[in-house]
């Protein structure tokens, strides 16, 4: 029964946000309250919710602090004007081509996405096109598409999350595992430009391509709004160019915890860009309403995650996953292992699934002659799916910037993330990574 109220929670959960019932935040806190309280009632648990709620709340707390005071950080640097010149580069570049923005914003999400945090990723991405998008009338569905998808490919690099759970549980050697990556993610990169090429078709027959003249390329890079104006520090770009390249840069090499890194980087951003309290207390009353919504959604998470784990429904999924499959089907265990991590890294946690269901997943395929360096490619294939998931973090930056509906996100992602998934087995087989049999 405890594995009926965890599938049936997520189902409920599911069918609330894509219906639009309920917003991300109040789902995440009262859908699991609820199935909380009736398992209790019947009997199916004995726990203090309120505890195991809390405890779940303390593993997403530091995340809820970098997110806060990384949009903070990012949206002072934006309000500074400098992602300007990036943004009024592409303009130039694109000449009012969708096609040519698609493609552009592909590349510079992989090639951002190399420092293997979410977070900086889809701000500097929606920094830098969200402007684009809006001048240009293109669909901000496409670029949260776009974005979320071209980042899922190159988190699989080692420095990445999941990656690194997987080395470590089933203690791989980092460069064999990067030696087998590489290939994936080419091909699934150069998929994403195909993505893009056939959405900036589609965009181009919609709304053709703009020729404009020198003067309406400069209107469209000028600043007209006196608030902006009156907020921008153009003088100052190259401190606030060096401030970010040094938060990044310590960002990756992980010698101070990324939550210090981005309180720091906003006090010192406050500090240079408006000495006066008064400007400090305006730009930080301005963006924190934004902030502010992303990390309480990440609060909630924790919320949803703390009690599916005290009530035990986190297990009973991660035994459901492992006892569905049939010993006869174990020669496929390869490809089985890659179909499971699809489902198991989307509704549970890369922790859970990873630290709780591979192991399980692993010993088995052991005996069925199975490597634990073929089973661990297998189960990173599942991440074509996994940032879609409403329990990553820094999707809600990404909706928050583009001002895009989760729903209609996640169903237009999955299609193409299909493709993503299709393309890390065919590679797998291909190169021996994952052999279809073993």
């Amino acid at each position: 029964m405890i594995t009926f109220m965890a599938y049936a929670l997520i189902v409920v959960f599911m069918i609330l946000i894509m219906a639009k019932k309920m917003s991300p935040f109040a789902a995440l806190t009262i859908i699991p309250i609820i199935f909380g309280v009736i398992g209790q009632i019947l009997g199916f648990w004995t726990l203090d919710l309120g505890v195991a709620a809390l405890e779940g709340v303390k593993t997403t707390s530091t995340t809820a602090v970098m997110l806060l005071f990384a949009v903070l950080f990012f949206t002072l640097m934006i309000d500074t004007g400098l992602f300007d010149p990036l943004s009024n580069a592409m303009i130039r570049f694109a000449k009012g081509d969708p096609l040519k923005i698609m493609m552009a914003t592909v590349i510079l999400s992989a090639g951002v996405s190399l420092n293997g945090d979410g977070t900086t990723t889809m701000i500097i991405v929606c920094s830098a096109f969200v402007p684009i998008y809006r001048k240009l009338r293109l669909r901000m569905l496409d670029l949260a598409v776009l974005t979320i998808l071209s980042h899922s490919v190159l988190n699989l690099l080692p420095w990445g999350g999941p990656t690194a759970r997987v080395i470590t549980v089933l203690d791989l050697d980092e460069s064999q595992v990067m030696r087998g990556l590489v290939p994936m993610i080419i091909a699934a990169t150069v998929y994403m430009l195909v993505v893009a090429y056939i959405m900036g078709k589609q965009e181009r027959k919609r709304l053709g391509i703009i020729e404009f003249t020198p003067e309406e390329l400069n209107e469209l890079t000028t600043i007209a709004d006196p608030a902006l104006i009156a907020i921008r520090r153009p003088k100052k770009i190259w401190i606030n160019f060096i401030l970010t390249a040094v938060i990044i840069i310590l960002l990756v090499w992980g010698i101070i915890p990324s939550a210090i890194l981005f309180i720091a980087g906003t006090a010192l951003g406050l500090v240079i860009n408006y000495p006066s309290i008064a400007d400090q207390r305006s730009r930080m009353e301005a963006n924190l309403p934004d902030a502010g919504q992303v990390a309480m959604v990440v609060i909630a998470a924790g919320i949803f995650m703390g009690i599916l784990e005290g009530t035990g429904m986190n297990a009973a999924i991660a035994t459901s996953m492992t006892s569905i499959i049939p010993a006869s089907l174990g020669k496929y265990w390869g490809l089985i292992v890659a179909i499971l991590s699809a489902p198991g890294t989307f509704f549970l946690s890369n922790d859970a699934f990873y630290y709780g269901v591979l192991p399980v997943l692993a010993e088995s395929g052991a005996s069925y002659g199975f490597t634990p360096l073929q089973l661990g490619f297998a189960s990173l294939m599942g991440q074509a799916f996994h940032l879609l998931s409403p329990l990553v973090p820094f999707i809600y930056v990404l909706l928050r910037l583009t001002d895009v509906d989760m729903g209609q996100w996640q169903k237009k992602s999955v299609l193409w993330a299909i493709g993503i998934f299709i393309i890390y087995v065919i590679i797998g087989i291909v190169f021996g990574l994952v052999p279809l049999t073993a």
